[in-house]
C-alpha cells in the first residue's frame, strides 16, 4: 500500500468553523451596543450585584455550550455598562473608539500576537514601528527617540520615569541595576502642585518617595519661578515633571522656561501629556506645547484623543539607551534582536498585547491633517461648552479654556453637586465633580471623537434644561 493510499483523508471542516457561531453572535452584540450608544442613558442601569446575580456566581461543576457562554455575558453585563463611547460623555478624560480602531483590534486579538520580540513577531512589531515613527513625526519629537506603547499613561510614566531615575544616578556613579536604590544620592523628585495623581504614584513604584511640590498659578501651570528657586536650593541629581494639559484647567506648563531651568541645573525633564500632548498635531493649537520638544521624555494616552480601544498609552524616551537600559531583561530562551530594540525593552511587560496596531490603524485612516481636525474639533467643542454654559444665570466658568477641558461652579458647593448629581440620573449627558481652587466644579472632558458642534450645543441645552428643572424644584 502506497503511503497516499494510507494517508488520512483531509478533514474537510474549516479551521474557522468552531469560531463561525461565537463570532456572529459577538459580532451581533456588538453591533447593537455601537447602534444604542449614541442615544442610550450613559450611566449603568445595573449595579455590581445585579450583573454578578445575571452572569451567575457559582462556578459550574459541567460547562457550558461557547454560545450561551456568549450570551449570557452581553445580556448579563450589558445593564452594568457605562455608554463610554457616547459623544455626550465627559465624566473623565476617555474618548470613544474609532471604527477603524475597532476592526484593527479585533484583528488583534484573532492574530493573538505575544508581540515583545522583534524577530518572532515581525508582522505586529513592523506595525508598531511604523506608527511610533508617525507619532514622533505629528509630535515634532525627537526622532532618535525610542517608543513604547503601555497599558496606558500612569505605566507610560513608570516607564519614562524609570530611565530618568537610572540614567540620573547613573551620571552621580551609581548603577541601579546591579545596587539597587538603597546607598544611592537621593533623587529630588519635582512636580508642580497640581500634577496628576499618577505622576506621585509613578514614582512610588519606582522607590522615589513622596515629590517635592513646587507652586501653580491660578491655572495650574507650574511657576517657573519657584521652580528654579527649589532647584538652587539643593544638589544631586533631580527628576522635574511638567505638564501638558491641566486635568482641570487644560493649561499647559512653559516648557520653555522650566525646561531651560531645569537642564542648567542637571536634572531629567518629563512631560505628562495624557491628553494634552496631542496639542501638537494641530497647526493652530501647538503654540500651546511651544519647547516641549526640548525635554527627555513624554508620556501621552492613545486611548484618549487619538480614540483607539482601552487600553493603549504611549511612552516616549530621547535617550532609547536610557529607556532599554532600564527595562531590558535577558534569557537565553529569547531570540533577541540584533538590529534595534524589542518592544519588550520599552515597556513594562515581557509578554505583551500589540496595542500599536490599532494606533497606527487611527494615523493611517485619518493622516496628519484629519489628526488635525480631530484635535480642533474637540478643542472647538470645549470652547462651545464654555461659552454656552457661562451664559446660564449662576454658572461660572473657571478656567481658561485653551484645550479640552471645561471646569464650572455654581453659587454653592451643594448646588454644584446637584447639578452633576441630576445629570448622573437624567442620563444624556455625564459630567462628574472635582475639587479646584477649593470648590465643587462640574468637569466636563472633551475627548471623544464624535463630539462635534452639534453634540456640543445639544450639551449646553441638556445643562440649561437641568439647571432650570432644579431651580423650579423639579
Amino acid at each position: 500500500m502506497s503511503s497516499e493510499a494510507a494517508a488520512e483523508p483531509l478533514d474537510p471542516t474549516p479551521a474557522h468553523a468552531p469560531y463561525d457561531e461565537v463570532l456572529e453572535l459577538a459580532d451581533r452584540y456588538a453591533r447593537a451596543w455601537l447602534d444604542s450608544v449614541r442615544e442610550r442613558p450613559i450611566p449603568p442601569r445595573a449595579g455590581i450585584d445585579a450583573v454578578m446575580d445575571a452572569l451567575g456566581r457559582e462556578l459550574p461543576e459541567y460547562g457550558e455550550p461557547a454560545a450561551d457562554v456568549i450570551t449570557r455575558l452581553a445580556e448579563g453585563a450589558e445593564p452594568g455598562l457605562i455608554a463610554i463611547g457616547s459623544p455626550r460623555f465627559y465624566g473623565w478624560v476617555i474618548g470613544g473608539t474609532q471604527p477603524v480602531a475597532l476592526a484593527a483590534d479585533w484583528l488583534v486579538s484573532t492574530w493573538d500576537q505575544n508581540s515583545g520580540l522583534r524577530t518572532i513577531t515581525p508582522g505586529a512589531v513592523a506595525v508598531e514601528e511604523i506608527a511610533a515613527t508617525w507619532l514622533l513625526d505629528l509630535l515634532s519629537l525627537p526622532a532618535e527617540s525610542e517608543v513604547g506603547f503601555t497599558t496606558g499613561a500612569t505605566t507610560a510614566q513608570t516607564v519614562c520615569m524609570a530611565a530618568a531615575r537610572d540614567e540620573v544616578l547613573r551620571r552621580e556613579g551609581w548603577d541601579v541595576e546591579r545596587d539597587g536604590m538603597a546607598g544611592g544620592s537621593r533623587i529630588r523628585f519635582i512636580v508642580g502642585e497640581e500634577r496628576h495623581g499618577t505622576v506621585d504614584l509613578a514614582g512610588r513604584y519606582l522607590g522615589l518617595g513622596e515629590p517635592i511640590a513646587v507652586a501653580s498659578d491660578d491655572e495650574g501651570r507650574i511657576r517657573v519661578d519657584a521652580l528654579r528657586e527649589e532647584l538652587a536650593a539643593g544638589t544631586g541629581p533631580a527628576i522635574v515633571v511638567l505638564q501638558a494639559g491641566n486635568i482641570h484647567s487644560g493649561a499647559y506648563d512653559d516648557f520653555l522656561g522650566a525646561i531651560a531651568v531645569a537642564h542648567e541645573a542637571g536634572a531629567w525633564v518629563h512631560i505628562d501629556g495624557a491628553f494634552g500632548l496631542w496639542a501638537a498635531a494641530s497647526p493652530r493649537l501647538r503654540h500651546l506645547v511651544a519647547g516641549m520638544g526640548g525635554a527627555d521624555s513624554w508620556s501621552t494616552d492613545a486611548h484618549k484623543t487619538l480614540s483607539v480601544p482601552y487600553d493603549c498609552g504611549i511612552a516616549i524616551v530621547r535617550d532609547g539607551r536610557a529607556m532599554t537600559g532600564a527595562l531590558s531583561m535577558h534569557a537565553s530562551y529569547l531570540q533577541a534582536t540584533e538590529v534595534g530594540a524589542d518592544p519588550h525593552e520599552k515597556v513594562l511587560e515581557l509578554s505583551r498585547r500589540a496595542r500599536g496596531i490599532p494606533t497606527w490603524a487611527v494615523l493611517r485612516s485619518l493622516g496628519r491633517t484629519g489628526i488635525a481636525r480631530l484635535v480642533e474639533q474637540l478643542a472647538a467643542s470645549a470652547r462651545i461648552i464654555g461659552d454656552g454654559l457661562a451664559e446660564l444665570p449662576g454658572v461660572e466658568v473657571l478656567n481658561d479654556v485653551v484645550f479640552t477641558q471645561v471646569c464650572v461652579a455654581l453659587e454653592s458647593d451643594a448646588a454644584t453637586e446637584a447639578l452633576s448629581e441630576r445629570l448622573w440620573a437624567d442620563g444624556e449627558v455625564l459630567a462628574m465633580t472635582s475639587r479646584w481652587h477649593d470648590r465643587a466644579v462640574v468637569r466636563f472632558s472633551v475627548s471623544n471623537w464624535g463630539t462635534d458642534a452639534a453634540q456640543a450645543t445639544r450639551t449646553v441645552e441638556v445643562v440649561a434644561r437641568t439647571l432650570a428643572a432644579i431651580r423650579a424644584g423639579r
